[in-house]
């Protein structure tokens, strides 16, 4: 598309053409602030030229509850009404949540429904979107994902039968594979904004995030890792509310107290670069065995 034919100044139509910005790609493959050094515009403009940019790529309008203004209380839904009840709706769609845990609590589990959850139409949920999922260890479960796909008739049955069959779940799934840090940069970057602006996803999972800074940090490189951890938490909150999509962060990590942690659910509504407002839950299992509700340790995010 050319640039005359999208609604902007002619002031930011001169200078996105000096700095041989030749196409909306171009714009949307760069980042704000490196948008602002090429061209010389203001931050304003930027996001003006950004806004033009993605409304060009988007393949349909923006969900009405976004357009109302209600964009902070849309939530996406887990698929299972105790959890939602816990979460106070489901998923919001301004901010990260974390979900941790042990292995084998269930965490890609449920990460593989919301993928589904994030298709359905917004009376049921969902977003009418598909979902991203970021690996960074271990390969996509794609038998898992179909498995539960075989099973949605049975999982949401609040959901008419005529509309599950009318999806095409696994069309919608991106997969992306990350095995380093810079890679995942690039890919949250650069690939994921160009899913978020054509309206293609309206979810980013990243499974998992403290995975690739154990494996790339030492004890002694705290600082360097806080960086890296600042660097990426911007960018999780910045793809969140720019596009107004949930951002989904699974962490594994093992309990050293006398319960045994099976779950933890953290959401993070603001910028981790300035206030936190965070809220969740987490299910913890006594030595009897039995869960229950308790609130998520502190410590627990490893940002």
């Amino acid at each position: 598309m050319k640039w005359d034919q999208l609604e902007l100044d002619p002031r930011i139509r001169a200078a996105v053409r000096r700095a041989n910005l030749n196409c909306v790609r171009d714009v949307l493959c760069v980042s704000a602030l490196d948008l602002q050094r090429f061209t010389g515009l203001s931050h304003s403009d930027v996001q003006q030229l950004l806004a033009a940019a993605a409304a060009a790529c988007r393949r349909r309008p923006p969900d009405p509850a976004v357009l109302r203004g209600g964009q902070r209380d849309l939530r996406l839904t887990v698929g299972c009404p105790v959890l939602d009840e816990l979460l106070r709706g489901g998923l919001p769609v301004g901010g990260v949540t974390e979900l941790s845990g042990e292995s084998g609590a269930g965490k890609t589990q449920l990460a593989l429904q919301l993928c589904l959850c994030v298709q359905y139409p917004t009376q049921h949920g969902g977003l009418d979107a598909g979902a991203v999922y970021i690996c960074t260890e271990d390969p996509f479960p794609v038998r898992r994902l179909q498995q539960l796909i075989r099973e949605q008739s049975c999982l949401r049955s609040d959901v008419p039968p005529s509309l599950i069959s009318s999806l095409q779940f696994s069309d919608h799934v991106y997969i992306e594979h990350t095995a380093d840090l810079d890679s995942l940069q690039v890919c949250l970057s650069r690939r994921v904004p160009l899913l978020l602006a054509r309206g293609l996803v309206r979810l980013v999972v990243v499974d998992s995030v403290a995975a690739l800074f154990r494996s790339e940090f030492q004890a002694d490189d705290w600082l360097e890792r806080n960086k890296r951890l600042l660097t990426f938490s911007s960018i999780l909150h910045h793809l969140s509310q720019e596009f107004t999509t949930p951002v989904l962060c699974i962490n594994q990590y093992l309990c050293v107290s006398g319960h045994r942690c099976l779950l933890q659910i953290k959401q993070f509504r603001s910028s981790l670069l300035q206030h936190v407002t965070c809220s969740g839950f987490g299910l913890v299992q006594s030595g009897d065995g039995a869960a229950d509700d308790a609130p998520s340790p502190e410590d627990s995010c490893p940002w």
